[in-house]
């Protein structure tokens, strides 16, 4: 990979399973060459042996677009004015992005890049999804979802011949998956995880990065919610589903992999919030995190299989 950050990372803070890089917040609205209102999350992608970032960035007139992050030969990312993936004035995307594009999770699977994402529109929130082959263009599949769904993360395998997504409809609380032979009609959806009483993830969860295959299953990055008197807090999590079932939950961390702590973590748009849509494990099994912090930052934090492993329940 073209960013190396060995050695900059802080120690284990209480509970956390991840630790943070001692440079965060790693992008802000200040490392930027062009003027914005905000910075929200940021997916990872490995393309021809370079990682790339596919950064969510709300417009001076408050649209939210894709942005390309390249790296750069001293190991930070430059991201690109113009947007790669933005709202498309044309039918039948039209309507349904009119207020933006955002927190898309790419997926390469049989040597084709998909970008799922979520629309914003008059009628609520849908999952789109859009290819590229390059990351100079990219072209618009479809809308794949009913209204009111988000967090949507392509599968980088086929199940029993299917394409297969993990998903959360705005108006329930939990993870369910749903399946296609054609990327633009699914169905079959079934309940894969819910929220948990008591547990910090007690009021709802959702889909964080593309699941990840390891020799336990797939590993499912995700965040949980918990109301409070002072609002909510917003922590990240991590399961293990079956590798052939995903609706099969073989692990699940009995405590967040990461909580808000730090002040660029709780002071922000939207206070408490770490919310990771980007990972990536490299070749010595470090698991790299790139996540959102209070709607206004982009940070990085970095863990391992094993650490998480011996917390599932």
């Amino acid at each position: 990979m073209s960013v190396d950050l060995s050695g900059m990372f802080q120690r284990r803070q209480g509970r956390d399973i991840v630790h943070r890089w001692e440079g965060n917040p790693y992008i802000t609205i200040h490392d930027l060459d062009f003027q914005v209102s905000d910075i929200h999350n940021a997916n990872a992608i490995e393309f021809q042996g370079q990682l790339f970032l596919l950064v969510t960035i709300e417009s001076l007139s408050g649209v939210r677009c894709i942005h390309l992050a390249r790296p750069q030969h001293d190991g930070v990312f430059r991201v690109d004015t113009q947007p790669f993936l933005q709202p498309s004035t044309d039918p039948p995307f039209a309507e349904h992005e009119s207020r933006g594009v955002m927190d898309v999770r790419a997926t390469c699977l049989d040597g084709v890049y998909y970008l799922m994402y979520v629309a914003l529109g008059r009628h609520g929130y849908r999952l789109g999804i859009a290819q590229t082959a390059s990351f100079e263009s990219v072209t618009k599949i479809g809308m794949v979802s009913e209204p009111d769904t988000k967090a949507g993360a392509l599968f980088p395998k086929k199940i029993g011949d299917r394409f297969v997504r993990l998903e959360r409809p705005s108006s329930g609380s939990s993870i369910w998956v749903s399946y296609s032979r054609d990327l633009i009609h699914w169905g079959d959806t079934e309940l894969v995880m819910m929220p948990r009483g008591g547990f910090w993830d007690s009021n709802r969860i959702g889909v964080g990065p593309v699941p990840m295959e390891t020799e336990r299953g797939w590993l499912l990055i995700y965040y949980g919610v918990k109301d409070t008197s002072a609002g909510s807090i917003y922590r990240i999590g991590a399961a293990v589903l079956d590798r052939d079932d995903p609706t099969k939950v073989v692990g699940r961390t009995g405590v967040p992999i990461l909580s808000p702590r730090e002040t660029y973590e709780r002071l922000g748009d939207l206070q408490n919030v770490v919310f990771c849509t980007g990972a990536y494990l490299d070749d010595r099994d470090k698991l790299h995190l790139f996540y959102g912090a209070s709607d206004s930052c982009i940070c990085i934090g970095r863990t391992t299989l094993d650490e998480i492993f011996d917390e599932l329940i």
